[in-house]
């Protein structure tokens, strides 16, 4: 557990192996290159590269049919932006805490989850948290095959005409987006630079479009956000506190994984400051898009189109429909390859390092998109938001607030950073490398809410499920784990495994 060389160097607050004892990991069976700490040299993300990191990820068509699909289900638009806006702070504060390890010790998300569930065990976090990437990289990639193939029905009557059209469209596009994924972190960072703009452009048309429409009818921005709430008497907060969860659930899948990304940050302010600006914010403004496009569309269609596409598609122009389809489809190749393939990939590759890189993980992420059937999950506003995010979400809160319980609760912040790569000699291997009772609180904090979906009487716990478990985790598991004292590090060893270092 501790060694006779400096296995750890800190330089102002942040962390990295030595070299030496990088050369002593690199044939073990826990580590490789892609799981790797990042050196400090390799941490250059400042303030703005993770501002515009969530920029990218968060102007995306899932984030426009969240909001639209609240006013389907009979929100007001003032109310489901609130919704959305109170959703993203919430989960922003699991996201800044669990930041926080990556930042400082430049560790991905399924090593991070080695330190709850120990080595082995780690496979349980980080294939859950895939199995959610893979699904989202399956709608992502739906949403952006019917793009093209809204594209080529405009072009050509015939091809819209063809029943299998939509799968050729669907196919072609996945195969893009498993290719450009598997060329690497150099081809997303290329591709995020310039699709995120055309995202915004396309929104910025869409809503010049909206006015434009709705004025040719003779009424104009007023009429479009005095839409008036459809639901029920009382049946408010039936509708509220569901969309909630589903809100929180839409990011709770980087709450977990994170530091995939904050491993990459220069500094602890760059990566707060940038998450601050960049995720509620683009959430709230482009959910604004979204409500007033759908607003539009009600007074010019006479119902809510919810989806952009079918609305690119209504617009008529076959310019128009040609541009605004292909930049949603290049936009959401950006969002999908972001989001929701580096954390699957990292996932598998830590099912064996010493043979699956991140380039594997990749394609299969992309396989298991498919099967996920995400033109299943779309069929309808209510199905999406809450049956998908809604179910997933009561999973993850738990691990969620067991991760914070256990970083800054349990372990005071302090790693071992040579133990996480290790096996049956680590601090973190547990009991066969799997830490029981970091299952047994994921199972307590998870009761009540999953028992809510299925018991009526208990749909509060459901309705509330995200928020629920990782309050119920993130008290559980420091009570459990009281009396387990052996993957904790003494002053003693600290000092031992540290070589510090000041920089000014």
């Amino acid at each position: 557990m501790g060694g006779s060389i400096k296995t750890q160097r800190e330089v102002n607050g942040l962390f990295e192996l030595t070299d030496g004892a990088r050369n002593n990991l690199k044939n073990n069976a826990y580590y490789n290159d892609d799981l790797a700490p990042t050196k400090l040299d390799e941490r250059t993300w400042g303030t703005y590269h993770i501002a515009a990191l969530w920029v990218g990820m968060s102007v995306c068509i899932p984030t426009y049919m969240m909001a639209s699909g609240l006013m389907a289900a009979g929100l007001s638009w003032w109310q489901a932006i609130l919704n959305i806006a109170i959703g993203n702070l919430i989960v922003l504060i699991p996201m800044q805490l669990n930041s926080h390890a990556g930042t400082k010790y430049g560790i991905p998300y399924p090593v991070f989850a080695r330190l709850s569930f120990g080595i082995k065990g780690a496979h349980i976090a980080s294939i859950a948290r895939a199995i959610v990437a893979a699904g989202w990289f399956g709608i992502q990639t739906w949403i952006g095959g019917g793009a093209i193939n809204a594209v080529l029905s405009i072009v050509s009557p015939a091809w819209g005409a063809w029943s299998a059209g939509i799968w050729v469209s669907f196919f072609a596009f996945w195969a893009l987006n498993v290719w450009i994924a598997y060329k690497g972190a150099e081809a997303i960072k290329f591709m995020e630079a310039w699709g995120a703009p055309i995202l915004g452009i396309l929104s910025l048309s869409l809503m010049i479009w909206a006015v434009t429409a709705v004025g040719s009818m003779g009424k104009g921005i007023g009429d479009i956000l005095n839409l008036p709430a459809t639901y029920a008497p009382g049946g408010f907060w039936k509708i509220f506190l569901p969309g909630l969860t589903a809100n929180i659930a839409f990011w709770s899948t980087l709450a977990l994984n994170i530091p995939d990304f904050s491993r990459y940050a220069k500094t602890q302010k760059d990566q707060f400051m940038g998450q601050l600006l960049g995720l509620p914010t683009t959430m709230a403004a482009f959910a604004f898009v979204g409500v007033f496009v759908t607003g539009a569309t009600s007074i010019v269609y006479g119902e809510f189109l919810w989806d952009p596409v079918a609305v690119v598609a209504n617009i008529g122009s076959p310019i128009a429909g040609l541009l605004g389809a292909l930049g949603i489809a290049v936009a959401t190749l950006t969002t999908n390859i972001a989001a929701n393939v580096v954390a699957p990939a990292n996932g598998i590759s830590n099912l064996n390092p010493q043979k699956i890189t991140y380039g594997m993980g990749a394609i299969v992420t992309g396989v298991a998109g498919v099967l996920m059937m995400p033109w299943k999950l779309m069929e309808t506003a209510g199905a999406y938001l809450f049956d998908w995010l809604g179910t997933y979400g009561l999973f993850l809160g738990p691990l969620a607030g067991m991760y914070v319980a256990d970083y800054y609760i349990y372990r005071k912040k302090t790693l071992d950073l040579d133990d996480l790569f290790k096996g049956e000699q680590s601090r973190y291997w547990y009991e066969n490398g799997i830490n029981k009772k970091a299952i047994y609180t994921w199972i307590i904090a998870g009761i009540f809410p999953v028992l809510g979906k299925v018991v009526p009487s208990l749909s509060f716990f459901s309705d509330n499920g995200w928020v629920i478990g990782f309050i119920v985790a993130m008290v559980v598991y420091p009570m459990l784990m009281k009396n387990e004292t052996s993957s904790l590090i003494t002053p003693e060893e600290e000092k031992a495994m540290n070589e510090k270092v000041t920089v000014k």
